[in-house]
């Protein structure tokens, strides 16, 4: 097992961002992706259910929920696989965060910010940019201009933070090397000896863990790279599937079984199996 939790698991991602005696962590992380305004100075962590006003409406399960002193809201989510709706799904969860805030009786409608952060280890189809960091806000289209910064989304792309660590240069850059890579170090960089970092280190250090933990955290890899093998496989799936298809167009218009297996990586046994249908 490696020295460090991976931290893309629901455990290690807990482990590190989601306990009060720890939540300094969560704090400056939060403080890094957020530079534009104002440093959020404490946080409280809420209960991470949101439910429906009915049994007929859907709730909603947020990873990590907190709100800071000024009453703002944030949702922090670590996201694996990429869904159809993702950015409605988002959406529909940070209004969870603005219903709750209305009071009964008379009210002016004025709701405190909510925040979402969505650390994603799959990249945004269509997003048109290669940025790692998308930050989203209400926008007025036709004059170009804010609207308002009061429901604000930041889409972290993982698989597009490829700097190394000798080009690690803001805390932004290190925040997001050691997200990534954490679960595949063998010591702590030199880059990353800042006090913070070194204790995130210190908790995410698989031999300081007691068996109850360390047995959590091996189901939750588990579960990790279960669900990766199975992406994987239904990925070799389609792939094999898109190539016996060619395949089969190819041998119609006559095309030489070597030139096919070339084009496709099929075998000339399977080329040939194919013909013989």
């Amino acid at each position: 097992m490696a020295r460090y939790i991976n931290l893309f698991t629901d455990f290690g991602f807990k482990k590190i961002f989601g306990s009060e005696e720890n939540k300094d962590i969560l704090l400056d992380f939060l403080n890094t992706l957020l530079a534009d305004k104002q440093t959020i100075i404490d946080l409280q962590y809420l209960n991470t259910e949101r439910l429906g006003n009915n049994i007929l409406e859907r709730k909603a399960i947020f990873d990590l929920y907190c709100e800071n002193d000024k009453g703002e809201k944030f949702i922090v989510e670590l996201q694996r696989a990429e869904q159809e709706f993702f950015k409605e799904r988002s959406i529909f969860y940070a209004s969870k965060a603005i219903e709750e805030q209305a009071k009964r009786g008379k009210w002016d409608y004025n709701w405190q910010a909510v925040y979402t952060i969505a650390i994603m280890d799959f990249e945004f189809a269509g997003m048109g940019h290669n940025n790692v960091k998308s930050d989203v806000i209400l926008y007025d289209y036709e004059n170009k201009q804010k609207f308002s910064d009061k429901l604000r989304f930041i889409y972290l792309e993982m698989p597009k933070f490829n700097k190394t660590e000798d080009e690690l240069e803001t805390n932004y850059d290190k925040w997001l090397y050691l997200l990534k890579n954490i679960g595949q170090l063998d010591e702590i960089p030199k880059r990353l000896q800042a006090f913070l970092f070194k204790k995130i280190f210190k908790l995410a250090e698989v031999s300081n863990y007691t068996t109850k933990d360390r047995k959590q955290y091996e189901e939750s890899l588990k579960e990790y790279r279960d669900y990766y093998n199975t992406i994987e496989t239904a990925e070799k799936k389609a792939e094999k599937k898109r190539s016996i298809e060619i395949a089969r167009k190819l041998l119609k218009r006559g095309i030489s079984m070597e030139f096919i297996a070339e084009d496709t990586g099929l075998s000339l046994a399977e080329i040939e199996k194919i013909q013989k249908e």
